[in-house]
């Protein structure tokens, strides 16, 4: 019976999936429609097939032939296996033809935007694409690292390692010295470089050194975007970058130098072992002191050979390497104490990265701070040379874009202002005069006396000559610079410029009156100071200040230029009241002082309590010798680095007072050098004005004077410059010169006139004969606190008297020569001096003359 059972018709369920798969859906009683290219006669096309079936559609029954192998299910399964197939490719197909969502027939190699989407998806690249950009990236990346490799070459050691010298230029072209780098340079291989050295360099460096590639591809990322986005400049951070920037390189921080520091650290990480890198590392690191090298800075820090450092030492040579200027301690204290913080933290990292023990550690407290020795001195800068080298290199620094690192590596050549004839011609005049008169062993008091001088050209600022000490070895303070010694009465020719530029203040109106040097002052010594307007100054203590002369001497009514003459304290400092402490301050910075070495603005600011340079001093007094026209001193005219010029100084002037002012100032200078306290400087038997300047209790003396050619300061002063450390406030200071070379007192008119007399006579032996200009009539005479005496522009000032005999130098050499008050030395600080204070206006504090009457 099973045969003879009626076969039940196909299940909707297949047609179903057909129709899901996009097959043409049959209706009842009809053929359902062939697609394009069946046969439609033969009536055996069935729905949802991929190829004709012998069956009807509506019947189900079996038109012609056999039943397919396997049975019904398995003739449907395929029927709408193959006809799904089907259906999607003409899908596909007929999409392709009409143009539909998924775009044109042919596809594009980089489908973006993208074809068939719309909206956002339109424009969002497909997860191929991407992929595929990305890898051809990466891929291109490569490559241009391969060439790049390929083409970066690694230069000679040997001659980009090279160290040069600088060589320093007489003003006459000729060579004064060759100095740099290489005299403090000694390469040494790692065994003699102690392990705990390597050991401190690798924990504070770069831990990793032994393990990495010798590049840090994070460190290098950040620096070059925080350069390319105008940050900090960065380093390269491993220890073979650095090496390359050292030996191959140079120091600049640009990203040309980056990219070359890059490739090269690879090639060298590749093909040089680590120890040859770390010792060419350490070979060519820079310490500070001038010392290239970790031979030369162990020898400049504490005077031993590298392989004897201990690792407290070697801690401390290792802080160096993060930067000279900022851990050194001979830079100051700030120096110092980064040195122990950085000192102490290598230490503990040493324990941390395993190349140091915690009981090795232990050893070493913060009270063993291994403090380097003083620095020494290279012995070809013995004598003035030194002092002559660290002018020219502070300058530089100063004034150009070259640092001392730079300086230090070398290579550079430096043309000087300085004048070899006269330079040697001051350190004699000095040297003369110390050695005949001044014998520490057979005084005490002749010890520690120092002198410092300077000579400039007016109007241009060139520095000739200066005298720094007694050995540049010996005597590390450039004298010549700025030493703190006071000035004394040297300061008062700006006072008086001052008075003539900018006038007196009306006691009633405050209007100021310009004045003549022929004005009246009193001269009497204890004179109550006031304030412009009449009101007595008090001291600190609430009572008036007396300023007195020295030796008590009374001189009477006075005029400003007799008072110049024989160095009178008491008219000055009231003309510095009347005229104003500010403007007084102001007119000694137009003539060329700088304001940084200026006092505090008492009264006796204008009797010289500031404490400028020689070299300052003597270019200022310069600006009265060109008759107004100030100028900064300079000592480097030239400098140029392998034939290469860096640098060229070009002179700058400015009016600081008007040639009628300049001119008289120089006519009351002249009067000094003629008939004064300057005597002795007639010996050089041609035109010159200059000032005697003497501070309380002589612990400075000066002299400081010009003729048109040539403006020359001369300091003496005595000072222990290694105190012992239990001294005294007053040991470690200025010590009194009385009793120095056997005479009661030291001013200024004795041994710096007798020094600035035998040097100028040399210096200007070649030189014409130059008289300065007469001065014109300026100002106003006034009578005290400002009263005018006559008109404007009528009272010409009294002048010079012809120049007595010159003795010659021997008898000036010996003569006592005048007196003159010494300027009071006191400061702020001191607890003793009565130098600050206010006015008061007590009408009957009234200074009287000599014969009682009212002075003003």
């Amino acid at each position: 019976m099973s045969e003879h059972r009626r076969r039940k018709p196909p299940q909707s369920n297949g047609s179903g999936r057909a129709a899901r798969r996009g097959a043409p859906q049959p209706s009842s009683g009809r053929r359902a429609e062939a697609p394009p290219g069946a046969d439609r006669s033969s009536g055996s096309y069935v729905a949802g097939a991929g190829r004709s079936e012998p069956y009807s559609v509506g019947s189900h029954q079996r038109v012609s032939g056999e039943r397919p192998p396997g049975g019904r299910a398995e003739a449907r399964r395929a029927a709408q296996t193959t006809g799904g197939r089907a259906a999607r490719r003409r899908a596909a197909a007929g999409a392709g033809r009409s143009g539909g969502p998924r775009g044109s027939g042919r596809r594009r190699f980089i489908d973006y935007p993208r074809q068939g989407r719309s909206g956002w998806r339109h424009w969002v690249p497909s997860w191929k694409l991407v992929t595929g950009m990305c890898l051809t990236f990466v891929g291109s990346m490569v490559a241009l690292f391969g060439i790049a490799y390929a083409m970066v070459k690694v230069p000679n050691e040997n001659a980009a390692a090279k160290q040069q010298n600088n060589v320093y230029y007489w003003a006459d072209g000729s060579r004064m010295v060759a100095a740099g780098s290489d005299v403090n340079r000694q390469n040494i291989p790692l065994s003699k470089m102690p392990q705990s050295m390597q050991n401190a360099v690798i924990s504070a460096e770069n831990a990793s050194f032994y393990d990495d590639a010798g590049i840090d591809p994070k460190g290098i990322a950040r620096a070059l975007v925080d350069m390319a986005l105008g940050g900090d400049t960065q380093s390269g951070s491993t220890i073979t970058q650095q090496y390359v920037k050292n030996t191959y390189l140079n120091q600049d921080q640009t990203l040309t130098r980056k990219f070359k520091e890059l490739f090269i650290s690879i090639k060298v990480g590749a093909t040089v072992d680590k120890p040859e890198i770390l010792q060419g590392y350490l070979n060519t690191s820079w310490f500070g002191r001038g010392a290239y090298g970790l031979q030369a800075a162990a020898q400049a820090y504490y005077g031993i050979d590298a392989e004897d450092l201990n690792p407290s030492q070697s801690a401390f040579m290792a802080a160096l390497l993060k930067g000279e200027g900022e851990f050194n301690p001979d830079w100051g204290k700030r120096q110092e104490q980064n040195a122990r913080e950085r000192w102490a933290w290598i230490l503990d990292r040493e324990v941390d990265v395993g190349r140091m023990s915690k009981a090795e550690r232990a050893k070493y407290t913060a009270d063993d701070f291994p403090m380097p020795k003083p620095q020494q001195k290279s012995a070809t800068l013995a004598g003035q040379t030194g002092y002559l080298v660290e002018l020219a290199n502070n300058y530089i620094e100063a004034n150009t874009d070259i640092d001392r690192k730079a300086l230090a590596r070398g290579g550079y050549q430096i043309h000087t202002t300085f004048n070899k004839k006269d330079t040697q011609y001051l350190e004699k005049s000095v040297k003369d005069v110390v050695k005949e008169d001044i014998d520490p062993s057979k005084r005490e008091v002749d010890k520690y006396v120092q002198v410092g001088g300077a000579s400039v050209v007016p109007g241009d600022g060139a520095i000739v000559a200066i005298y720094g000490g007694e050995d540049y070895l010996k005597h590390f303070t450039n004298n010549a610079d700025y030493t703190g010694a006071q000035v004394g009465s040297t300061f008062k020719p700006f006072v008086l410029a001052a008075a003539m530029r900018d006038g007196v203040r009306n006691p009633q109106t405050g209007v100021p009156t310009r004045i003549s040097p022929m004005s009246v002052y009193n001269g009497n010594n204890k004179v109550t100071v006031r304030d412009y307007t009449g009101a007595v100054w008090l001291d600190k203590d609430g009572n008036p200040w007396r300023q007195a002369n020295d030796g008590g001497e009374s001189r009477g009514p006075i005029t400003l230029r007799e008072a110049m003459q024989y160095s009178v304290n008491t008219p000055y400092i009231q003309l510095g009241m009347d005229v104003g402490l500010e403007t007084v301050q102001k007119a000694a910075v137009d003539a060329g002082l700088p304001k940084s070495q200026l006092a505090g603005l008492t009264p006796t600011f204008s009797l010289g309590t500031s404490s400028p340079s020689a070299i300052r001093m003597a270019n200022a007094y310069g600006t009265f010798a060109s008759g107004g026209t100030e100028v900064e001193p300079y000592s480097v005219k030239r400098v140029e680095y392998n034939g290469e010029e860096r640098y060229k100084h070009e002179v700058k002037t400015k009016e600081a007072f008007d040639p009628a002012v300049a001119n008289n100032v120089t006519d009351v200078l002249t009067n000094v050098v003629q008939h004064g306290t300057g005597t002795v400087a007639k010996g050089i038997n041609r035109p010159a004005a200059g000032k005697t300047g003497t501070t309380d209790e002589n612990r400075s003396a000066w002299f400081v004077g010009y003729t048109p050619q040539l403006s020359t300061a001369i300091e003496m002063f005595r000072k222990n410059d290694n105190p012992p450390k239990n001294a005294t406030k007053e040991e470690k200071g200025f010590l009194s010169m009385r009793g120095v070379g056997g005479q009661e007192t030291i001013h200024g008119a004795s041994y710096p006139t007798v020094i600035w007399t035998e040097y100028m006579k040399q210096a200007l032996k070649t030189e014409p004969v130059k008289d300065f200009p007469a001065p014109e009539p300026i100002g106003q005479k006034i009578d005290g606190m400002g009263v005018p005496t006559t008109p404007p522009s009528t009272t010409a000032p009294e002048p010079s008297d012809t120049p007595t005999e010159t003795p010659s130098p021997t008898e000036t050499k010996h003569t006592k020569p005048p007196t003159e008050t010494p300027t009071t030395t006191c400061a702020p600080w001191d607890p003793k001096c009565k130098e600050t204070g206010k006015p008061s206006t007590d009408p009957t504090d009234t200074p009287t003359s000599t014969d009682g009457s009212t002075w003003w």
